[in-house]
């Protein structure tokens, strides 16, 4: 007998009580005033519709549904659509809602209306007077748009009656995707919240088998389904439908079979098809697409070939249009689909469109397709829909499924132009790569090049760097082939930065520029001076970005020169962004922080929005390399909510990651880590921010102290800064070997020496900076008091030069290092009070916790023990709080050392520490006595620290007096 309807779905809900009263609670919130954002995530069959379906039926409120659908993202404001219509057909009051959120799916005018119309929708949205629940489904197939106005509404619904209860799949929250940023920005603001489904243990899937059949079933079959299940709960349900036995079964074959049972249940084993004797019986199939398979050859003929051309139109389909694409009489449409529904194969929404009951069961049958069938069922689906006015992405998609590229191709092209200007940067992307695929090959050479030239804008819209340095990389071959030496030259820019995000070394991007210049030479014009322009300010931020300022300006300069010259703001704008690091760097603060707010003020006035991005990004990312941090704070928060609102995002990505860094540096390190490693995980193709994520995250470890994951992050950073040759790529990694080396008791001289030669060569100071005290801590280390008097005078001449105003602290921290380990307290005193003050000022906790440390080592020298307790217990606190435990750890050994100190006498050095002093006696420096003890420079360095506190002394022949005098 076929499978009873209404046999296998289950009629309870199993397993998500916890998960129905939170969200029951927010709905009573959001009827008192108080709603939000409410996410339900979890792989696909785990049963979120089913949980949303519980939420809105007993919420108590009225209820809007709108869902996305596979191929929606190519749609900007697909979902608006749908809950514009849900929103008018409730209406009054709600159906106001409607107007504004249909005008931002299908309103033209650029970027910047169409951000006012998504602000405009969203604030109708959180403007609600009257409670409402919005039930969105499979978030995951929504475009940008959509999801767009939902999280600008979330800020604010928590101050109105009206929550939103959206579901998406967690596996598919791919890197680069835009819901996982989506997602990431809403739960990181706190402006939403999310409740996981777990896939059900054997015990509920045990409740759910019962609840479906009504009977207790024995062990063995549940534990078959289970197992085969995984405990999701549509394969529960579809793998217990495709079960049940056939009442046909002749009775040789029952025979037959139920000796085998009896056998392998003598045996002590569960029978291969999962069957039980005793139990409820079940043959279950092998995986979902064989269950539904098996239910859908139980379907007449008529129901089979409606559900295989639905399946060929998509998740969600409309009435007329499969009866269009069947051909079939309407009322034997309507018998199918009836027949579909009792089946639980489709269920109706509230218009005139159907849904398959979930994607899986429609992906099994159109998987099931036959592929000449298939390309017949969307050719009939392309020429239905564009008759009945259709939109051009889902036609274009039809049109190439059915292998009709030409067609494909117009389609395409056109629905990629209207995203584009409407500013949907993803679905334009995704429709120009569509045109790309079917473009016909006689297509002349110009329409290929513009092609492709507006796929790379697109591209490098949505932070797709390498596809946007492919696809530049052929557009401007092209445009070289056609003689079109002009618009090839004004492309090259792009391509550059493209590259250089990728890695490409210096000399290869400046030596393509100049070619550009030199091809454009003898061009006159508007144009060809504008492409001038434009490679002048790139060749100037080539050479910025490795900090050879004087060759950065000095392009800079003439570009300048030649952009006003012409007139063209937006180039002038962009290379003063580019001289702004310039002046920073060269130590010229005023005048660069002055001309960094000109030109964020004008090219925002003015609508430039990829030129202020730009600019906020440059000065802001300056600011936190050069321990600017107050400045850093404001010039990234800004930033980044600008570049997220006119969606610059390869901008706002690297502006993340560089705050991550400034929320490293400044001790922050609880959201320093989630967001350096959100940013590795999610911009790994970029890498410029895979290098920058690295760094942090490896300083991170060493500040754990977990070397194996320091260097972990360290090395790659380092073979990877190393192939791109900028000082600002290597030597802050390079400063992270040198302090992991300095931490576990291994020689640190060679890596500061390697990160001072990176610097020297292109007059660097900023970079140098954090290895001054380093260097010297690595020289003292090997009692090379020589070797580290000249690496501080090496290093603060470079640092004088510049005299950036962050850099200072620096100078006087290694100098007050010096003289502690010469025994001249006072003067330590005084160089590691200044630097200290300095280092808290500026909110610089690496180094200023250390300061601290190092002045309290100043005080127990100098016999002020009270001092010497409150600096070394404030240090503790303040690496406690960071989670810095390698500073808690020497905080404590430090004042575990001033609690134990007593007189000087025979007794008062430890064994160890007396052979040490007997050598120091001899003359023997840290080195010769670490080789003579088979112990590291670093460890004598300590214990030599050790004796001098102990015997109250400040220089090592004080040692030497108290050996003799204790050996006489």
């Amino acid at each position: 007998m076929r499978t009873r309807p209404e046999a296998h779905l289950c009629p309870v809900l199993i397993g998500r009580d916890d998960l129905l009263a939170h969200a029951l609670r927010r709905t009573e919130d959001a009827a008192n005033g108080s709603g939000g954002v409410l996410l339900l995530a979890g792989e696909a069959g785990i049963g979120k519709t089913r949980l949303l379906s519980e939420i809105v039926g007993r919420a108590g409120l009225p209820v809007v549904h709108a869902a996305a659908f596979p191929r929606d993202a190519e749609v900007a404001g697909g979902l608006l659509l749908g809950l514009a219509s849900e929103l008018a057909r409730l209406g009054e009051p709600t159906a106001v809602l409607a107007g504004p959120l249909r005008e931002v799916a299908v309103g033209e005018g650029g970027d910047r209306q169409r951000r006012l119309l998504v602000r405009e929708a969203a604030d109708a949205l959180a403007a609600a007077k009257d409670p409402l629940v919005v039930a969105l489904e499979d978030l995951h197939w929504a475009d940008e748009m959509s999801l767009d106005v939902v999280e600008r509404a979330a800020r604010r619904l928590r101050s109105a009656p009206v929550l939103v209860v959206a579901s998406y799949r967690s596996d598919e929250l791919y890197p680069r995707s835009v819901l996982r940023a989506w997602r990431t920005r809403l739960l990181a603001q706190r402006s939403g919240e999310e409740l996981r489904l777990r896939r059900l243990d054997r015990a509920s899937t045990a409740a759910m088998v019962t609840a479906i059949t009504g009977t207790v079933s024995a062990d063995a079959p549940v534990g078959a389904l289970f197992d085969r299940s995984d405990g999701i709960p549509l394969h529960v349900e579809e793998l217990l439908a495709a079960s049940e036995t056939p009442t046909s079964e002749t009775r040789a074959t029952a025979e037959s079979r139920a000796t085998a049972e009896s056998r392998a249940t003598a045996d002590g084993r569960a029978p291969a098809d999962g069957r039980a004797s005793g139990g409820r019986r079940f043959a279950v199939p092998d995986t979902l697409a064989d269950a539904v398979l098996s239910r859908a050859r139980e379907l007449t003929p008529p129901a089979r070939a409606l559900a295989d051309a639905a399946a060929a139109i998509g998740h969600s389909f409309d009435v007329d249009l499969l009866t269009a694409v069947t051909g079939t009489p309407p009322d034997e449409v309507d018998t199918a689909l009836q027949e579909l529904h009792d089946r639980f194969f489709v269920t109706p929404r509230s218009d005139t469109t159907y849904d398959f009951r979930h994607a899986l069961i429609r992906d099994a049958l159109y998987t099931d397709l036959p592929p000449h069938q298939r390309r017949r069922l969307h050719a009939r689906v392309a020429d239905a829909a564009r008759a009945a006015g259709f939109g051009d992405a889902f036609v274009s998609d039809q049109c190439e499924r059915a292998h009709q590229p030409s067609r494909a191709y117009e389609h395409a092209l056109r629905a990629a132009r209207h995203a584009t200007a409407i500013s949907a940067h993803t679905e334009a992307a995704a429709l120009y790569r569509r045109a790309q695929r079917t473009m016909p090959s006689d297509t002349p050479g110009r329409d290929r090049a513009g092609l492709l030239t507006a796929l790379s804008i697109e591209l490098v819209s949505v932070d797709d760097v390498p596809g946007a340095e492919a696809t530049l990389t052929e557009a401007h071959a092209l445009l070289l082939e056609l003689g079109e030496t002009v618009a090839a030259a004004a492309l090259s820019p792009s391509l550059v930065t493209a590259r250089h995000r990728l890695g490409a070394a210096l000399e290869p991007r400046a030596a393509l520029l100049r070619a550009e210049l030199d091809r454009i030479a003898d061009h006159p014009g508007r144009p060809a001076d504008e492409a001038r322009a434009r490679v002048l300010t790139s060749l100037s931020a080539v050479y910025m970005f490795d900090r050879r300022l004087d060759e950065s300006l000095a392009y800079g300069s003439e570009a300048r020169t030649l952009a006003i010259a012409v007139g063209d703001d937006r180039s002038r704008w962009c290379v003063d962004a580019t001289i702004v690091p310039v002046l920073l760097f060269a130590g010229r603060m005023d005048e660069g922080w002055r001309l960094a707010d000109a030109t964020i003020a004008e090219s925002i006035a003015a609508g430039a929005e990829p030129e202020a991005s730009r600019a906020y990004q440059m000065v802001g990312s300056s600011a936190a390399v050069l321990v600017e941090y107050d400045a850093a704070t404001r010039y990234l928060d800004d930033g980044i909510a600008y570049a997220d609102r006119t969606e610059q995002f390869g901008d706002r990505n690297y502006m993340l990651s560089m705050r991550a860094r400034v929320q490293w540096a400044t001790g922050d390190w609880a959201r320093a880590r989630p967001n350096a490693e959100q940013a590795l995980a999610d911009f790994t193709d970029t890498i410029l921010n895979r290098i920058l994520a690295q760094q942090i995250l490896g300083f991170l470890a060493i500040g754990r102290g977990d070397w194996t994951g320091a260097a972990a992050y360290l090395v790659p950073a380092h073979t990877l800064g190393a192939e791109l040759r900028e000082v600002q790529r290597l030597s802050p990694t390079l400063w992270g070997l040198a302090e992991l080396a300095l931490r576990t008791g291994k020689p640190a001289v060679d890596r500061c020496e390697e990160g001072y030669r990176a610097s020297a060569e292109v007059g660097d100071a900023a970079y140098l900076a954090p290895f001054v005290v380093t260097g010297t801590r690595a020289y003292l280390g090997e009692d090379d008091v020589t070797g580290a008097r000249s690496w501080l005078d090496r290093c603060g001449a470079l640092l004088q030069k510049r005299d950036i105003p962050g850099t200072r602290p620096a100078l006087d921290h290694a100098l007050g290092l010096l003289h502690l380990h010469e025994g001249q307290t006072g003067k330590a005193r005084d160089a590691l009070d200044r630097a200290s003050a300095e280092w808290d000022r500026r909110r610089q906790f690496w180094e200023g916790t250390q300061a601290l440390l190092d002045r309290a080592r100043c005080a127990h020298r100098s016999r002020r023990p009270a001092d010497a307790a409150a600096l070394a217990s404030e240090a503790r606190g303040r690496a406690l709080a960071a989670g810095a435990s390698v500073l808690v750890s020497a905080a404590d050994d430090l004042l575990t050392e001033m609690r134990a100190r007593t007189g000087p006498g025979p007794g008062a050095l430890t064994p160890r520490e007396a052979e040490v002093a007997r050598h120091v006696a001899a003359g023997a420096t840290n080195r010769e006595i670490a080789g003579a003890l088979a112990i590291s420079p670093k460890t004598v360095a300590a214990h030599v620290e050790h004796i001098l506190a102990k015997l109250q002394a400040n220089r090592r022949t004080q040692i030497a007096s108290w050996v003799r005098s204790h050996t006489e």
